[in-house]
């Protein structure tokens, strides 16, 4: 089944000067494995960029590269046109960019709430005898799911062991989104999702789209790529071996090239 963002919602915005997030011939070596290999991407504000393959590819490494897990062994990364090096995800979480796993690092014994706001909790108090602001976290809450379009049934205080797997991606995505992103980067989000519950988080990544992130999605799902993306990498390999912007491809051209690196 194919989804569709309706054509209204695509924004086309002139590009800036500068992109927010660009990798420039990037290699990396896991021992006599060579997981990348002169790879270069560029990731626009209000722009997604997907990276699309089959498992194995490297499109993880690249993303483990872009977030600081990993440091490349040859080329460099770029932020905002200037050179950066990334030592370690806190650095680049300090630069703006949030990445969201597949494994979306949810605490699932945590509230909803206690969830967005993991380690950037609001208190109250003075000096020492600041105490955690529950109230106040339930509003920061709740304006991150609304500013991203998310509807939860029950409380902020459920646990979020009571989410479906589509809420728990759409909690991560507005983290993310809400302590400062400027570029958002998400591993593989549909997977293992029903349809509906894609769809949905589909819907939340044109919403940052829309709020002017710059967005780097990960997927093997043809139809999701094609539904959502501006610019369109594909990998095999550890190499990119055929880039599209919005329009260029289908299902049929991407299948075909795909298929011949296999």
């Amino acid at each position: 089944m194919t989804i569709e963002i309706p054509r209204h919602r695509i924004t086309s915005k002139p590009e800036e000067a500068e992109p927010v997030l660009e990798a420039v011939n990037i290699a990396k070596y896991f021992g006599a494995t060579t997981a990348l290999s002169d790879v270069s991407l560029k990731a626009w504000a209000g722009k997604v960029t997907v990276l699309l393959g089959d498992n194995g590819a490297g499109k993880s490494t690249l993303i483990k590269i872009l977030s600081g897990v990993y440091r490349p062994d040859a080329g460099e990364l770029r932020f905002r046109g200037k050179k950066v090096t990334l030592n370690g995800p806190d650095e680049a979480r300090a630069l703006g960019i949030a990445t969201c796993y597949q494994d979306l690092a949810v605490c699932e014994l945590l509230s909803v709430t206690r969830n967005i706001v993991l380690g950037q909790e609001p208190t109250k108090g003075f000096w020492k005898f600041r105490i955690y602001d529950a109230k106040a976290a339930d509003r920061l809450a709740r304006e991150a799911l609304n500013g991203l379009g998310v509807k939860l049934r029950g409380s902020l205080r459920s646990r979020a062991a009571t989410l479906s797997g589509g809420q728990k991606q759409s909690l991560a995505i507005a983290r993310a989104m809400y302590f400062g992103s400027s570029c958002l980067i998400l591993d593989e989000p549909t997977a293992a999702l029903a349809v509906r519950q894609a769809t949905r988080v589909i819907e939340h990544i044109d919403r940052a789209r829309q709020m002017g992130n710059a967005v780097i999605l990960i997927t093997h799902n043809f139809n999701h790529a094609l539904a959502i993306a501006d610019h369109l990498a594909v990998f095999a390999r550890g190499r990119v071996i055929g880039s599209f912007e919005r329009g260029e491809a289908t299902i049929q051209t991407l299948t075909e090239l795909v298929s011949r690196e296999a």
